[in-house]
């Protein structure tokens, strides 16, 4: 199963590092990573943390990278707070010399910005 819909809704979405052109290294050199039709492929950085009610502690969160399929256009900038449009996950593995690395990744048509990040602690 490919493409399976994921709900991110209760989480916070913060950039970690903006978009940018996903890269892959090919002989030797760096070359951009298109889809089937052409169209350049994005990767954003982004920490994901669970939201939850006042009073409540949150889960540790954590770093995701998500492949854009399309270019989220400029704006996106570090520490924003933003939300995905129609995201969705994949299961791999790889086998590489007897090493089996397994995981999921994440995908998603575009970005939006889901409004300013929550001041730092301490801070008001």
């Amino acid at each position: 199963m490919r493409d399976l819909p994921v709900v991110l809704d209760q989480y916070k979405l913060t950039i970690v590092e903006p978009p940018a052109p996903k890269t892959r290294e090919e002989n030797g050199k760096q070359v951009v990573v298109t889809d089937a039709q052409g169209a350049t492929q994005f990767v954003v950085s982004l920490f994901a943390k669970l939201q939850v009610p006042a009073g409540q502690r949150a889960p540790k969160g954590e770093e995701i990278k998500v492949t854009l399929e399309s270019d989220p256009g400029d704006g996106f900038t570090e520490d924003m707070r933003v939300a995905l449009i129609h995201p969705r996950i994949n299961a791999y593995q790889i086998e590489n010399n007897g090493r089996v690395t397994s995981g999921i990744s994440f995908k998603a048509a575009g970005l939006a910005p889901a409004g300013p990040a929550p001041a730092p602690r301490g801070e008001k």
